[in-house]
């Protein structure tokens, strides 16, 4: 019978982690802090901007769609990002902390404008964290966590819309989408018609994406977690530039190294962690709600 716990998990977020560097994949995924048992994890603005726009949406997400907007998504947004303020979420002064959250109120501005789906009907799959076997031969479960599943009433199908708050854009063969179809047909009956992405610094509506075949998705994924696990197998999490580190993995040894600011834990009970902005940018059921 195979054991969850023992397998191991893949995410669009952790096998991007892995692609480009592997020590730093081990440093935000396996590393625990030996003083204190905790993963580490380093704040910065961009991460902040996404996390606190993505709250609001998700807060929302669970909602039956005439109960989302009786609190304004603008007093939400406000509420969130007071939990960051500061070098909680990565800002160096006060300045540059009003340059970021006044991106962020532009993005909330625009679904206040241009709601879109937002406010027709919508699936909740029933899940923490939705996941399933990848491979239960290779020990691989894939999970993720999808930002919107719009209900699309006449196909009795589901539309998958996932929301971006940075400047650039995903690359043609991403997998983001693609693993979120596999991750969406797993946990919850209904087919997926269509998955778009929504860039709400510059589109009033999501963007549809065309999917690639399934067998290749899964193909691909097979691919990556195999050689995921044998570096599990082999406690071999090696860094493509060598002992220099790259900019991926610089910034997660200056942790290591005693260098960066402990400002608190986040809700996974992660130890954050600042480091500076120059330095951190370099180096199976569901309901319609």
């Amino acid at each position: 019978m195979s054991d969850r716990y023992s397998a191991t998990w893949l995410s669009h977020t952790s096998i991007g982690d892995f692609n480009h560097c592997p020590r730093a994949y081990f440093l935000k995924h396996i590393y625990r802090d030996p003083k204190t048992g905790h993963k580490i994890k380093l704040i910065s603005p961009p991460l902040t901007l996404g996390q606190v726009v993505h709250e609001v949406i998700e807060e929302i997400s669970v909602l039956p769609k005439n109960d989302r907007f009786l609190e304004p998504l603008m007093a939400r947004f406000d509420r969130i990002w007071e939990k960051f303020s500061g070098r909680r979420g990565g800002f160096s002064n006060r300045q540059v902390e009003n340059r970021y959250k006044q991106r962020g109120r532009d993005m909330i501005a625009r679904l206040i404008n241009y709601p879109g789906p937002l406010k027709e009907l919508a699936v909740k799959i029933d899940m923490n964290l939705p996941y399933f076997w990848l491979s239960e031969k290779d020990n691989l479960i894939l999970c993720g966590k999808i930002d919107w599943l719009e209900y699309l009433v006449k196909e009795k199908a589901v539309g998958i819309i996932d929301f971006k708050t940075g400047q650039g854009g995903q690359e043609e063969d991403s997998l983001q989408l693609p693993i979120y179809r596999l991750i969406t047909e797993n946990c919850q009956e209904r087919p997926v018609k269509k998955a778009s992405f929504w860039y709400l610094d510059r589109q009033n509506y999501p963007r549809e994406t065309k999917l690639p075949p399934r067998k290749e998705t899964l193909k691909k994924l097979l691919k990556v977690g195999q050689k995921i696990r044998l570096s599990y197998q082999m406690d071999r999490f090696s860094c493509p530039k060598g002992e220099q580190g790259c900019s991926y993995c610089l910034p997660l040894e200056a942790v290591i190294d005693g260098k960066a600011e402990l400002v608190g834990l986040d809700e996974f009970g992660q130890d954050v962690y600042f480091l500076g902005e120059h330095q951190t940018s370099g180096k199976t059921t569901s309901k319609v709600l």
